[in-house]
Order: structure tokens, then C-alpha cells, then sequence
């Protein structure tokens, strides 16, 4: 019976090998990313059946060796012969110890590193996989199928062999097969789903991600609980490589019998034999059923929050009127009645283009400034718009201005980076859920249609600049009336256009028009202040030279005005008394004659005296003269 057991345990490897390799082909031939997933859960599944497969064979030579060894002793008579080292008697049964103590516990380590590290590997290489189609799926099912049905019959028949012969070594590898089976089962469930039209490949692929994580952490805390487990001596120690939530697959029948045999393994003493365990086992399964009730007569009930409303349904039938707004309601359990909430006092939002990612700059974010030449998302939405010729240009140039214009004139049509919401509010809850299947998707069309036809017959200096305003408000009503012939049920509330922008790669183009423009203002206003300043000045040159004029002639009247009447009182003064009047004269004309000149008054009676006078500006120089010099301090 025991070359039997290691037998089917090199079965069980052989197989895992075998459907392990076919559902990789398959998966990579079909595109199909849950399969290339569940071929990583079957390869190391292998793992773990070569090595229960290499233990079966290390306790099957062990027994070999207690056989002979016992043969041996019943021939001599005696063991006196093998007493001295019972190391050296039994070989086998070190090497299997040795094995036990160091290697499986290495092994369980390094299988939680590979199922942790294989998770977060999966889950990005989900991440950057591209979608494709997938690629034969009927054959692929076919497959898929065998490969499930024989892993399941083989897995099974393994199972039910190790459980009733208690055969430890075999319950690993069961358990991978069981586990193969399942998800292969999954795998096909997966592709009819894919032919009824409903796409979840990398959802799936996800979610096995998950629990290839939980046997990662499931297996940790197994390897830290092995260490503070008390040691019984007798007992039979459990594999730490199998998994026991793998384990629960090939016999779910049993969980309380699973929990019940961890608790016994990590605690030392019958868990199972107490009477709330007891109590569980024979009462669970009417626990489960009236909480599954409980849970379902609770659907009964349902809530409306503030700020929306809800649509009863009684079997896809709107009930009555069918809105329920805010406050508690009661109605028939799921699935006999059916409530959908509406948000519909929020108000939500919409965008016609991309919004900004979330790969846009930080410090734009922080400080509150976009900029339009910095790019923000991974591909523009581009719009057409009209790209009319300014006021005063002629739209078709001269005859003469061909030859000098050619190659420069802007094209008709230009591209606008478009990055639109528009917020709106549900207004009449039945229209929007029942006029169409998916009205909001549905807007959404509508919001970009008009767009697109606004902007096509708009001018992009205009858009871009002071008809903003104007352009938001005929989008708006535009869209509106658009949402009241489709029969909606919407209020659109607002269209912004602050994020509409040229392409960020004409932004060169535009910072150097730009740039050339404020260039040519700032030739401009010098131009105008060299204007300003030359007037002013020529202004103030001519009002000097009037205004010296003018006071030139007044003076000049003044002048000759004034003569003329000290001439006629020169000739009065004269007549009423002629010797004064020439002594007058001429003393003022000695006067003024002397203005300028040395005086000297001699007071003196003596006529005959002689005085000599030195006529000399600066005399001789004395002690008077002589500049002191400062005293210095010491």
C-alpha cells in the first residue's frame, strides 16, 4: 500500500506538470490573463507536490529500514550489535528528521516569498499588459474543461485516499489538484460569460492576484504560530507547506473540523470535545439559515438619504408613482421589490475632453496655476474651430500682396484642446431613468456634439478671449434644448470653457507671437512717450519764447511811456525854479558818475597842509597777515 500512496503522490506532480504547462499554452494562445495567472497557481502547486512526493519516498525508505532492521534482530537474537549508535543504525530516519527540521521549513519559507512576491509582480504586470481580444474562446473552453475534470476526478480520488488512510504526505498534493480544478472550472465559467457578452478578464485576473496574496499571509502566520506551538511528543506535526485554506477546498465539508484540528494542533488540548464545539456543530447550519433570513427580511427596509431619490420596482415593474424621496420606506423583500437611489438634488458634472490626471504637476496643483503649455494628460482632445482673418484685413489678398504673402497666411481651421465640464442636476427622476438606457452617457454625446458644432462655426480669437462668456451661455442653452428633445429629465446648470486652449505643441509658436506682440506694444508706448515728451517740450519752448516777447514789448511801452512823463516833469521842475533844478542834475549825475569809485573825505582846516596818499590796492604784508597754525593735542 505504501508504493501505492508514492505512486499516486508522483501522479499527482506528473499531472500538475502536465495541465500546469497545457492551461499556460492555452492562456497565452487565447490572450486569456486569468489563465497565464492560474498557471502560476498550478506551478507552484508543483512545488509543493514534488515535495510532498520526495517525503513520501524519505518515509517510505525509513520504513524500509525499520523492516529490515527488525529482520535482522529476529535473526541474531539480539540487538547488542546495533546498540552503540543509533544514529549510525538508522540512517534513513536521520536523513528524514534532518529533512523535516531544516528543509521543509526553508521550503515554507520560500514558497510564502514566491506567492507574495508572484502577487504584486502579477498585479503589476496586469498594469501594463495591453487589452487584447480574445482568440479562439470555444477552443480554449474545451480545454479548459478537460483540464478541470481530470485534475478534479484525480484530486478527488487522492483526497478521499489520504483522508481515509490517513496519509498525511498525500493531502498536499490533493489540495493542488482540487485548487487546479476549481479555478480551471473558473476559467470556463469565465469564457461562456465572455460569449454571453460579458468581459471580466482582468477583473478576474485581479482577484486571483488577491488570493495568491492571502496564501502568502496565510502561510506567514502559519510559519510564526510553528514557532510558539507547544511541542506534544507522540503527536504527528502538520505539513507546513500545505495550506490549509487550499485544504478546506477538497473537503469544505469539514470546516469545523478543520478549525477544531488547528486549534487542537496550536493549543495542545481537545478543543473539539467541548460542548460549545459541540453546541456549533449540530446547531450551525440553523444559525446560518436564520441569520441568512434576518439578513433577508432586513432588505424590507430601506433608507433614503437627504439629497436623493429613489425608484421602486416590484419584478422590473415601477411601482405606483415609484419615487420615493428622503426617509425611511418599507417595502417587499429582494428580489420580490427593487429600490435604485438617484443623487438628485447633487449636482454632477460631466467633461467634454480630458480632465487633468493625475500625473499633473504637483507644484501647479499647490499654488492654483495651470498653465496651458504644459501638457496634462497623455493625449489631447482636439477640436476643430474656425479661424477667421481680424477686422481690416482683407480675407483674400491683393494681386501684389500674392508673391509677399505666400506660405504665410493661417489656414481656415484650427485645433482647440478642449477640457469642458458642464454641471447639471436631475430635474424629473422618471425621464432620466426610464426615456433611455444610459441617459448620462447619453448627455455626455449630446454635450460633445454641440461643442463641436459650436466651435467649428466660432472664431477662435473670439472663443479664446472676451466670448467666453457668450459662448458658455449658447452652449448651455444649446445642450438644453438638445436634453428636452431626447426627453431627459435634466437641468444643465453651467458650461465653463476656462480650460480651452491651442494645442500645447504650438505653444512655442504662441509664446513667440505673443512674445513678438508685446514686443511691438513696447516699441509702441515708447514711441508714444518720446511723442509725448517732444510735444511737451516743444510746447513749452514756444510758450517761453510768446511769453519773453510779450513782456519784452510791455517793457519796452513802459519804457517809452516813462520817458515821455519825466520829460514833462523834468520841464515843469525846470520852469518853477531853473538853478535848483541844474544843481539837482547835476548832483545825480555825480552821483551816479561817482557810484563806482574810491572816496576819500578830508576833514581837516589846514589848507597848506600836504598829504600823501598811496594809491596801492594791497599794502606790504604784516604780522596780521600770517595764518597760525592749529594746535594739536598729544
Amino acid at each position: 500500500m505504501e508504493r501505492n500512496i508514492q505512486r499516486n503522490g508522483l501522479i499527482n506532480l506528473l499531472v500538475l506538470v502536465v495541465v500546469g504547462l497545457g492551461t499556460l499554452a492555452v492562456a497565452r494562445y487565447t490572450y486569456l490573463l486569468a489563465g497565464q495567472v492560474v498557471a502560476v497557481f498550478l506551478g507552484l502547486g508543483v512545488l509543493v507536490a514534488a515535495v510532498s512526493w520526495f517525503q513520501m519516498r524519505l518515509e517510505e525508505r525509513e520504513r524500509l529500514e525499520r523492516l529490515e532492521f527488525d529482520e535482522l534482530a529476529r535473526s541474531r537474537g539480539s540487538e547488542a550489535l546495533f546498540a552503540s549508535s543509533e544514529a549510525e543504525t538508522f540512517p534513513a530516519r536521520r536523513a528524514r528528521e534532518q529533512f523535516e527540521k531544516f528543509f521543509v521549513p526553508g521550503f515554507s519559507l520560500l514558497l510564502m516569498v514566491l506567492e507574495g512576491l508572484g502577487a504584486v509582480w502579477l498585479w503589476r504586470w496586469l498594469d501594463r499588459v495591453p487589452a487584447a481580444p480574445l482568440r479562439q474562446p470555444l477552443m480554449a473552453m474545451g480545454l479548459l474543461g478537460l483540464f478541470a475534470l481530470v485534475l478534479f476526478l484525480i484530486g478527488k480520488y487522492s483526497a478521499g485516499l489520504a483522508r481515509l488512510e490517513n496519509q498525511r504526505l498525500l493531502q498536499p498534493g490533493a489540495s493542488q489538484l482540487l485548487l487546479g480544478a476549481y479555478l480551471n472550472g473558473v476559467l470556463v465559467a469565465e469564457l461562456v460569460a465572455f460569449e454571453a457578452g460579458f468581459k471580466f478578464d482582468r477583473q478576474l485576473a485581479r482577484g486571483l492576484c488577491v488570493l495568491l496574496g492571502l496564501l502568502a499571509a496565510e502561510m506567514l502566520v502559519t510559519l510564526v504560530l510553528e514557532v510558539y506551538r507547544p511541542r506534544v511528543k507522540g503527536r504527528v506535526e502538520h505539513l507546513l507547506y500545505d495550506s490549509r485554506l487550499i485544504g478546506l477546498v477538497s473537503h469544505p465539508e469539514g470546516l469545523l473540523a478543520t478549525a477544531a484540528h488547528v486549534l487542537d494542533y496550536q493549543f495542545g488540548f481537545k478543543v473539539s470535545e467541548t460542548w460549545f464545539y459541540r453546541f456549533l456543530e449540530k446547531a450551525l447550519a440553523w444559525l446560518v439559515l436564520a441569520q441568512l433570513g434576518l439578513l433577508w427580511l432586513s432588505t424590507c427596509f430601506v433608507c433614503v438619504e437627504p439629497g436623493e431619490e429613489a425608484l421602486l420596482e416590484r419584478f422590473g415593474q415601477p411601482v405606483g408613482q415609484g419615487v420615493l424621496g428622503p426617509g425611511p420606506h418599507l417595502k417587499l423583500p429582494w428580489p420580490i421589490d427593487k429600490v435604485y437611489r438617484y443623487p438628485t438634488d447633487r449636482v454632477q458634472v460631466f467633461t467634454v475632453g480630458h480632465g487633468h490626471e493625475a500625473e499633473a504637476h504637483r507644484h501647479e496643483r499647490d499654488s492654483g496655476v495651470i498653465l496651458w503649455t504644459v501638457a496634462h494628460t497623455k493625449e489631447e482632445f482636439l477640436l476643430p474651430v474656425a479661424n477667421r482673418q481680424p477686422a481690416g484685413v482683407p480675407v483674400e489678398p491683393t494681386e501684389p500682396e500674392l508673391d509677399r504673402r505666400a506660405g504665410q497666411r493661417s489656414p481656415p481651421v484650427s485645433l482647440l484642446a478642449a477640457n469642458i465640464p458642464v454641471r447639471y442636476q436631475i430635474t424629473n427622476l422618471t425621464a432620466w431613468a426610464y426615456s433611455h438606457k444610459n441617459p448620462a452617457e447619453l448627455l455626455e454625446h449630446l454635450g460633445t456634439r454641440e461643442v463641436s458644432r459650436y466651435l467649428v462655426n466660432a472664431d477662435l480669437r473670439e472663443v479664446t478671449s472676451r466670448g467666453r462668456l457668450a459662448a458658455a451661455e449658447t452652449l448651455r442653452q444649446r445642450i438644453q434644448e438638445r436634453a428636452n428633445q431626447m426627453g431627459l429629465g435634466v437641468r444643465i446648470l453651467s458650461v465653463a470653457l476656462s480650460d480651452l486652449h491651442p494645442p500645447v505643441k504650438v505653444a512655442g509658436a504662441y509664446e513667440q507671437v505673443v512674445g513678438a506682440q508685446l514686443r511691438r506694444l513696447g516699441r509702441q508706448l515708447e514711441a508714444e512717450t518720446h511723442r509725448f515728451r517732444t510735444n511737451a517740450l516743444a510746447r513749452a519752448a514756444a510758450t517761453n519764447i510768446i511769453r519773453r516777447a510779450q513782456a519784452e514789448s510791455q517793457r519796452a511801452q513802459v519804457s517809452a511811456w516813462a520817458r515821455v512823463d519825466l520829460f514833462t516833469n523834468q520841464m515843469v521842475a525846470y520852469r518853477a525854479a531853473p538853478e535848483v533844478y541844474l544843481q539837482r542834475a547835476y548832483l545825480q549825475t555825480l552821483t551816479r558818475g561817482a557810484a563806482g569809485a574810491r572816496k576819500y573825505v578830508l576833514a581837516t582846516t589846514n589848507a597848506r597842509q600836504i598829504i600823501q596818499f598811496n594809491l596801492e590796492d594791497k599794502l606790504r604784508p604784516d604780522l596780521g597777515d600770517f595764518a597760525l597754525p592749529s594746535p594739536t593735542r598729544k
